[in-house]
């Protein structure tokens, strides 16, 4: 028998589980399903990145309102959240570090947005190297912020909780199960899955993250924009260089404009360390490996090349750095001293294991520029959240209560009560304070 939902949620990552949970509480009635291809939720971005609760230092007030406003309340729910569920939430801060005048800079800049993002004075400092040397000897630097209220967590184990919460709501999760064509039929979407079953929803929200542009052009949605995919890839870190710092450490970005990290030194949740990441070019959403990538290689040259990709990628500039990047995949040395600039007690014959790699899928606009900021897309029958990056995790909660109620004041979902006791929040409460 084929099934008839009133909306459909692509995508089973940290942000499509988080949109189900909110409904879930604000819609009793309504049926609706999350589409997850993998076998469990959060496999892919969600569950492999560095499990770091973002303070909102690094977000222009101006330009990232949104990603500052969500960074700055998902830190607080999430540790609420990890409170009530028993998960592993840590209150233990990062160092950003600066090796010039130049970088010095930037860092002042990182204080100001900080603090105009909702940071208190005892949240973040801006230290000389000499008064940091006092509290991590081993950091080498000419000054550095130290973000204290920045946090660590396991978001895979957060995800995984979320969808518990949505299911015992009434939601229906559909794990292994791929989205492979969608069609509207009259004033519906009729939605393939697998190339066999068909399932039919009045309404899908795209939220599926690296394939998230794939599914909105499947739809006719966003057609000016494509995106390209970029590997991070760790080292693990031996356990004789666990108590190295007491923090995370990350340096200044080299090259803001690009999606190219620069170097971290991770301290996770469970106290084990990581050197990381690269941004090695890939050709998929999921090319952790030469098969996917050669299947896939094709296909996105061209879809490249027929786009406005096509100007990023004859940038001399987007070359060189991608260049650098593959090269840092190739040389372990090469990435890890990269890190030794400011832990230079790093042995690199030391390190000899990988640790997790992730993919981070970058949009690129039709004038062949990275979009720096989240894009929101909607029609009458769907809606699209694309180019949903870091700290993407952070704001996951707040971003997606902000989203359900959105398409609330749209009168697409009109909740039974828009000031549902959702978990531990009041949703009118959530609302309020990401208010613009």
């Amino acid at each position: 028998m084929t099934h008839n939902f009133d909306l459909v949620i692509i995508g089973g990552g940290i942000l499509g589980t988080s949109i189900s949970y909110f409904l879930s509480f604000l819609n009793k009635t309504k049926e609706i399903a999350i589409i997850e291809q993998a076998h469990n939720v959060a496999f892919h971005t969600s569950g492999r990145n560095t499990g770091k609760v973002h303070a909102p230092y690094l977000y222009n007030p101006e330009k990232k309102k949104m990603f500052a406003k969500t960074s700055f309340n998902g830190y607080e729910m999430w540790e609420e959240y990890s409170k009530l569920k028993n998960l592993p939430f840590k209150k233990d801060g990062v160092i950003e570090v600066a090796f010039d005048e130049k970088g010095h800079k930037v860092l002042e800049k990182y204080l100001k947005w900080g603090k105009q993002n909702g940071l208190q004075d005892n949240d973040i400092k801006l230290m000389e190297k000499n008064e940091l040397k006092k509290i991590e000897p081993e950091i080498k630097c000419e000054s550095a912020l130290y973000v204290y209220k920045d946090g660590s967590t396991d978001y895979s184990k957060l995800t995984n909780a979320v969808i518990k919460d949505s299911t015992d709501n009434g939601i229906k999760l559909l794990t292994n199960t791929k989205v492979t064509q969608i069609k509207k039929i009259k004033n519906k979407w009729k939605i393939m899955l697998d190339n066999e079953h068909e399932i039919f929803a009045n309404y899908i929200i795209n939220a599926a993250g690296g394939e998230s542009i794939d599914i909105a052009h499947k739809m006719g949605i966003a057609k000016k924009f494509t995106d390209v995919h970029f590997r991070g890839e760790y080292w693990k870190a031996p356990k004789e260089y666990s108590n190295l710092t007491k923090t995370s450490v990350y340096s200044v970005p080299e090259y803001p404009d690009y999606p190219f990290l620069d170097p971290h030194w991770i301290i996770r949740v469970d106290g084990s360390c990581e050197i990381g990441p690269n941004a090695v070019p890939v050709f998929s959403p999921y090319g952790y490996n030469k098969v996917e990538n050669i299947k896939e290689f094709i296909p996105k040259l061209l879809e490249m090349l027929n786009s406005g990709a096509r100007k990023a990628i004859f940038d001399k500039q987007f070359q060189e750095l991608a260049i650098n990047e593959i090269q840092s995949s190739m040389s372990k040395s090469k990435m890890i001293n990269r890190v030794r600039r400011f832990l230079p007690k790093i042995d690199v014959e030391k390190i000899t294991e990988k640790g997790t790699a992730g993919i981070r899928s970058s949009v690129i606009n039709e004038k062949g520029q990275f979009v720096p900021d989240v894009i929101l897309e909607e029609d009458s029958m769907s809606f699209h959240i694309l180019n949903y990056n870091s700290p993407g995790a952070t704001g996951a909660l707040p971003f997606s209560a902000h989203v359900v109620n959105h398409l609330n004041k749209q009168g697409l979902f009109q909740s039974e009560s828009s000031d549902a006791q959702c978990g531990p929040w009041r949703f009118s409460k959530i609302i309020e304070k990401m208010a613009l």
